[in-house]
């Protein structure tokens, strides 16, 4: 059994919670700009001190509004200042937050609500709440409902106004590190969200860790970052923590539209993103390039970029004859993508699927180095993340101080450490099953190590494909490859109990009118026209072939079917971190992937040969 331990760096306080993470900032430095917010074309700065200050005013609001500690206050919103606010002021009023995904369902938040037992609920907007009202009489247990449009912060705080800053500190030292910190439920992609009890030793623990080990990144002088994705995720819910402690000056854009004209005034220096960001950028600057006639200097250029990246991670000297290339598209490709997102970003930080190395290998080119980590919600996040002064692209890096990874018989990835949950809430089945032997928590993620502890995820166990000719093939490998192409929005990989390997499609509808545009194509087609176009089938096919290089014949994609609908949130096949819902998907089109099978191989224009 192969095995990484890597042992913390920061000693363990069991005594530690999560408001102290905080309180030692503001300690250490109370001027120090901990968040940034929106201020016309700005952006207008939040001290340690300033922020902490308001933290405790609405906590008192919360106290006063008969919220015990212990008790569980449930949040639906999105990406911004006030959710960081809303998280600390339940932590110091002892209280335990349970986040709602702002793009979930009446029947979502119901369950989340009903399983955790949550007393009150806050909501960003009139159309949250007009969720939580369908099934408001479904959930009794939740006795106040504060909506932020409505200015809940205000009011809460000015009902505080009588409670002591005794009470609040009172309250804020009685949880420990062995306490529950907040219920998370995870995404849904198997089946019904179960609630992970995160404990305060968890976040505590793993952000002093992992401050330490990513210290290039967070510790440095003027660190900042733009959240984009769902404070009620995991990732950015520990990426803010580690921010706070760490002084990291936050921004927050909820509006992904708006996401380029934010880095350009916020000007990061680190982002935190799922992939399919990094596919967008990438994408929509090739067909911009395309629209422009500029296509072929964009892709020799990427081709460049990626040839030097590799050259160097490898060692080896760099040629002049691409020193000169380099520098040339530096000037006319390179620096204008920096420039696009704010100038300053200098990392990265990747999670939640595979980013594909020659992504990794494009980005570290302009001067952004992507650092890819792997976890999960029972892992409070990070398990491993590759390291700014050690990074391998195509891995997610070694385990972080602390943690400890190994694979079991089946190549099923196992962790323990200062970041595994304590258990499932309500649930001691699914615990019992999650945990092996030494408390090791089982991921249901298989993958490898090279010699030196860096981590290669290669897909789902549960996902693993057995075709009727017993060959064993991880969907993961060919849809990342293809979900790269810019038309493809996703793709999955069908084929158990049947004798090849087909897959169903879905056309990327942001991406579409600017590719036929520049294919000499309608703009205006319909995702409907689109999907039985030839010249759309012809790109599709060439990133199946493109896929298919890097198999076996065996593993290859004979057929693929092009869907004329999207999968998105609201059609419930993708979760709130864009991750299909593969058990969904399945079912919803039954038909369609026994069409593939109905007819012969043959009739398709799918190469089955080499």
């Amino acid at each position: 059994m192969v095995q990484f331990e890597v042992p913390a760096i920061v000693p363990a306080d069991p005594d530690a919670n999560v408001s102290d993470l905080l309180f030692q900032r503001v300690a250490a430095t109370p001027d120090r700009a901990l968040f940034s917010v929106p201020a016309g074309d700005g952006w207008r700065d939040i001290s340690a001190a300033d922020f902490q200050t308001a933290v405790v005013a609405l906590a008192k609001g919360f106290a006063a509004a008969g919220i015990q500690p212990g008790e569980k206050v449930g949040f639906l919103a999105r990406t911004t200042y006030e959710w960081t606010l809303v998280d600390f002021a339940l932590f110091y009023a002892g209280a335990v937050m349970v986040p709602i995904y702002e793009t979930s369902s009446p029947s979502q938040i119901q369950w989340i609500l009903e399983d955790s037992g949550a007393i009150a609920l806050i909501v960003e907007s009139p159309e949250h709440f007009a969720r939580v009202d369908e099934i408001r009489s479904d959930v009794p247990l939740v006795r106040e409902i504060w909506q932020l449009h409505l200015g809940a912060i205000d009011t809460l705080t000015a009902q505080g106004a009588a409670v002591t800053d005794a009470e609040i500190e009172r309250r804020r030292n009685l949880a420990v590190g062995s306490d529950i910190a907040t219920l998370i439920y995870t995404s849904g992609s198997t089946g019904r969200p179960k609630g992970c009890v995160l404990t305060h030793s968890n976040f505590v623990e793993l952000t002093r860790n992992s401050a330490k080990a990513l210290n290039a990144v967070v510790e440095t002088p003027g660190a900042s970052t733009l959240l984009f994705i769902t404070t009620a995720h995991v990732f950015a819910r520990f990426i803010s923590i580690l921010d706070i402690h760490a002084g990291v000056r936050t921004g927050h854009q909820p509006d992904t539209r708006q996401l380029l004209p934010a880095l350009g005034s916020f000007k990061p220096t680190f982002l935190l993103a799922v992939p399919r960001v990094f596919e967008k950028v990438y994408n929509s600057a090739e067909q911009k390039a395309e629209a422009g006639g500029k296509g072929k200097i964009f892709r020799a250029a990427a081709d460049v970029a990626i040839e030097h990246s590799k050259l160097l991670e490898e060692g080896k000297k760099i040629p002049f004859g691409m020193k000169l290339k380099f520098a040339l598209f530096n000037k006319l490709v390179y620096s204008k993508l920096r420039a696009a997102m704010g100038g300053n970003v200098v990392y990265a930080v990747s999670g939640s699927a595979p980013l594909g190395p020659r992504l990794g290998h494009f980005f570290h080119s302009l001067g952004v180095v992507i650092l890819e980590g792997y976890g999960l919600t029972e892992t409070t996040a990070p398990a491993t993340v590759n390291l700014a002064d050690k990074s391998k692209i195509g891995t997610v890096g070694p385990a972080l101080p602390g943690v400890g990874v190994r694979l079991g018989e089946d190549g099923e990835i196992e962790v323990r450490g200062v970041n595994v949950f304590k258990e499932y809430w309500n649930n001691p089945e699914a615990t019992a099953e999650a945990f092996s032997d030494g408390g090791w928590f089982r991921t249901g993620d298989i993958g490898s190590f090279d010699s030196e502890g860096f981590l290669t995820i290669t897909g789902r166990k549960k996902e693993i494909i057995v075709t009727a000719g017993g060959k064993n093939v991880a969907p993961a490998a060919l849809e990342d490859p293809i979900r790269a192409n810019p038309i493809i929005g996703q793709v999955v990989v069908v084929g158990d109990q049947r004798p090849f390997i087909s897959a169903l499609m879905t056309l990327d509808t942001e991406m579409l009118p600017t590719w036929l545009a520049n294919n000499g194509l309608d703009a205006k087609m319909s995702l409907e026209q689109a999907s039985r176009s030839d010249a759309v089938r012809a790109e599709v096919q060439r990133a199946v072939d493109g896929a298919n290089a890097r198999v076996s014949r065996a593993e290859s994609i004979r057929k693929f079917t092009i869907l004329d609908s999207e999968w998105t949130e609201a059609s419930g096949h993708l979760t709130p971190k864009l991750s299909i819902k593969r058990n969904v998907i399945m079912s919803d089109f039954a038909d369609e992937i026994s069409a593939i099978y109905d007819e012969p191989v043959s009739t398709t224009n799918v190469p089955i040969g080499g």
